[in-house]
Order: C-alpha cells, then sequence, then structure tokens
C-alpha cells in the first residue's frame, strides 16, 4: 500500500472520542492534520500538541462544518498553512436520544444538517483540488444505527443511512479518478458520547465489551493507504452487525 507520509489530512469533529484517535492515527502514519473543532478548543490543542510531538506538521482550527461560510475558512485555512486536502475524515457529528414522538421538526433538521449535509458542504469544497491532482481519500463516520437503526431515534438513523449513500455516490462516480470514498460505522466505541451521553451498556455486542476509538483509527489509516477500497463500509462494531 502507499505510504500516506506528508499529505495532508482534514479531520473535522477532531478534538476528542473517534476524530482524536483518527487524526492521531493519521499523524502516526506520516499525514500533517488539520485538526477540526466546534467547542472544544482545549482539547482540539492538545490533539495538535501530540500530533506534533509524533513529528508531524498540525493545526487547530474552530468551524462549525454545517455552515457554509465556516467550512469555506476551514478548508481555505487549511490550504494556507498545510496545504490541499488529500484526505478528509468526515467525523463532525451529534447525538440526541428522544422518544418517537418528541421528536421535532427542528431536531430532525438539525441531525441531519450536522452529520449529513456537513459531510457534503466539506467533501464538495476540498474535491476540486482532489480531482485535479487525481488523488484523493473520503472516509465518512457513520454508525450501526445505519445499518439496525440503533438505540438514539429515527433522525440520528437517517442522518448516518445518509452518509452510507452519500459514500456510494461519490465511489461510483469518482473511482476513475484517483479517489476513494468510503464509510466506517462503529458501534459502542468507548467515548464520551457513548458511555456519558447514551448510558449506553455492551449487552447488545456479541465480544462483551465496549470497543476503543484506535480501532476507528486503524481502519482509517487502512482506507487512505488503499487504493482498491471503495464504495465499502467498515464496521467496526464488535459483532453487533455482521455482513
Amino acid at each position: 500500500m502507499p505510504s500516506l507520509q506528508n499529505h495532508i489530512a482534514l479531520v473535522s469533529g477532531a478534538s476528542r472520542g473517534i476524530g482524536k484517535s483518527i487524526a492521531l492515527a493519521l499523524a502516526d502514519a506520516g499525514c500533517n492534520v488539520a485538526v477540526n473543532y466546534h467547542q472544544q478548543g482545549v482539547a482540539a490543542e492538545e490533539v495538535r500538541s501530540a500530533i506534533e510531538k509524533l513529528g508531524r506538521r498540525a493545526i487547530a482550527i474552530q468551524a462549525d462544518v454545517s455552515i457554509p461560510a465556516d467550512v469555506e475558512r476551514l478548508v481555505s485555512e487549511t490550504e494556507r498553512q498545510l496545504g490541499e486536502v488529500e484526505i478528509l475524515v468526515n467525523n463532525a457529528g451529534i447525538a440526541q436520544t428522544k422518544p418517537i414522538a418528541e421528536i421535532t421538526l427542528e431536531d430532525w433538521e438539525r441531525m441531519l444538517r450536522v452529520n449529513l449535509t456537513s459531510a457534503f458542504l466539506v467533501t464538495q469544497r476540498v474535491l476540486p483540488n482532489m480531482r485535479k491532482r487525481r488523488w484523493g481519500r473520503i472516509i465518512n463516520l457513520s454508525s450501526v444505527a445505519a445499518q439496525t437503526g440503533g438505540v438514539i431515534g429515527p433522525h440520528y438513523a437517517t442522518s448516518k443511512a445518509g452518509l452510507i449513500g452519500l459514500t456510494h455516490s461519490y465511489a461510483n462516480l469518482l473511482a476513475k479518478e484517483g479517489i476513494t470514498a468510503n464509510a466506517i460505522a462503529p458501534a459502542l466505541l468507548e467515548t464520551d458520547m457513548v458511555t456519558g451521553n447514551l448510558n449506553a451498556t455492551p449487552e447488545k455486542i456479541p465480544l462483551g465489551y465496549f470497543g476503543h476509538p484506535d480501532e476507528a483509527g486503524r481502519a482509517a489509516v487502512l482506507l487512505a493507504e488503499s487504493d482498491y477500497i471503495t464504495g465499502q463500509t467498515i464496521n467496526v462494531n464488535g459483532g453487533w452487525y455482521m455482513s
């Protein structure tokens, strides 16, 4: 597989959890990394510092990737300080557990905007340069909820299922241009979102325990390195959903 040495990666929502693990894994594989965050500035700076200790270049940039103007600023600043984005990881997302009857239109639209529309916005912004150089990697963070419905709610499951459809479309349309698009669908990796907000238990996991976010990092490196894996969903879920 080709080396990732000195490739430029942008990871959205990279201040903690899965995004942090992916940013660090890509840096360890040789990438220079733009660490995007929305609110966790101190945590993002810690990730940036950790990447620099690995001998790579890194920047931390605040942006709400569901807002087009913020996306433009995020990518422009990445290009100015690091270079054109070659590896894009669309990880930014939210979860909101609510009974079906209590989900409002506002809840629905916010979930799709943050989890799905953001991936479209950032991808469309970096895609022209990927197509120009005829090389690029798009990695979208979906969820087992896209495949099973999950436990959070239909608005969350729909947003994550949409990411798989988006992945398939980009993979198909860009296959002849040296650009791959894949998804990672985690389940119950031990992050703040899982252990704190969702009060989840590993009962549904055949392996019987929470996974570590580094599992997603290893999957992201595999997808970034491979020229021949595209249009796939890598299930990092301890056996919850088998395909």
